[in-house]
């Protein structure tokens, strides 16, 4: 078994340890290399709008749901670690475990595509969230369409294996329950989230 180093957060209400990504093994195939240096592209044009550049996510959503596919990447080390991510019911109306389409459009119940940056930390309907800042043309309506992450039932790796896919959002990045904190603490405020596929 890996040793891991943890890194700790003192929040308002809790102090929240995480695992370094730094010393996390790899649960997933790497993040394809073009998303990758979309992602770098990204951070390079929105420039000082990304005030944390230690680490960013890439999510690909060219992968099908039952895979690990937020991809947490560490810019100094390189290290990644990779998350079960749902993508939203509107990007997937026949729920295939596929993304079929991205959609910007208020109501459209889809994920996304673009750069985001992170935002506040808040206790919603969900639970414990981040607010997500879209940066993209195709991801401006995010904080009018409440974009943000959370956990959620509906993602759990038990459900991956015996189901074949995740169940979905309603265009949010929802993440394992078991995964939450850690997503939460090692993607911080100001940080990028690069959302697409290849």
């Amino acid at each position: 078994m890996i040793s891991r180093r943890h890194f700790c957060v003192l929040t308002a209400s809790a102090l929240i340890c995480a695992p370094s990504i730094a010393n996390a093994s790899i649960d997933a195939p790497e993040a394809r290399e073009g998303l990758i240096q979309r992602a770098k592209i990204a951070l390079d044009r929105h420039g000082t709008a990304i005030g944390n550049r230690d680490r960013m996510a890439v999510v690909d959503f060219g992968a099908p749901s039952r895979m690990p596919r937020f991809h947490i990447i560490d810019l100094v080390s390189g290290r990644q670690r990779a998350l079960l991510v749902a993508h939203g019911r509107g990007s997937d109306p026949d729920h295939s475990g596929w993304l079929e389409r991205f959609s910007n459009a208020p109501g459209s119940q889809a994920s996304s595509a673009g750069a985001y940056l992170t935002g506040d930390l808040y206790m919603g309907k969900h639970g414990r969230s981040r607010r997500l800042v879209g940066l993209d043309p195709g991801n401006s309506n995010a904080e009018a369409r409440a974009i943000v992450i959370h956990a959620a039932s509906y993602v759990t790796a038990a459900l991956a294996n015996q189901v074949g896919k995740l169940g979905r959002s309603e265009g949010c990045l929802a993440v394992a329950q078991d995964n939450l904190e850690e997503v939460l603490a090692t993607i911080g405020s100001g940080r990028l989230i690069y959302v697409d596929k290849v």
